[in-house]
Parts: C-alpha cells; structure tokens; sequence
C-alpha cells in the first residue's frame, strides 16, 4: 500500500471563541501538524471582545490536514468546510 505524500488544499471557515483568543491555535496547526496555513479573511473584535472567523486555506497532505481538522474539532470549534449550507 502506496503512502499517498501529495500535497493538496482545504478551505475552511473556523469561529474562534473569545476564550481562545490568547491560545495559538493557528500557530499549532503550522507547528504540530505541519501544515501551511494562509489566512485568506480574518475577523476579530478589538480588544478581543466577542468571537473571530477565519477563513483558512490549509495545505498539507491529506493525513495533515485530517490531522489538523481533528485538532480542532477536539477544542469543539466550529468548523464549516464548504459542504455546509450557506457558506461564504
């Protein structure tokens, strides 16, 4: 069985709590996981009051970017991938 080391791109949009805001959560998508991460649109409230958006567009190989969205779901972030109605 082939290991499949190609690399490939997921955009995503991730709602960031305010109790989050002084976590590297972003950061450790690029130093745990490996990936490259560009942030494509960005909302955070000014003195960090209320929640931000992102919208992420990850490259990495497919394990990576599994790897990274299982990252987030285990903070219990809300993660919209495309596939959810009403997206961006």
């Amino acid at each position: 069985m082939a290991i499949n080391n190609q690399l490939t791109h997921k955009r995503i949009r991730i709602r960031i709590p305010r109790d989050y805001h002084q976590e590297p959560v972003i950061s450790r998508l690029v130093s745990d996981f490996g990936l490259t991460v560009n942030i494509a649109a960005a909302i955070l409230g000014a003195n960090a009051v209320g929640d931000g958006w992102f919208d992420l567009d990850l490259q990495g190989t497919n394990q990576q970017i599994q790897n990274g969205l299982t990252y987030l779901k285990d903070l219990e972030l809300e993660i919209w991938d495309g596939t959810n109605v009403g997206i961006w």
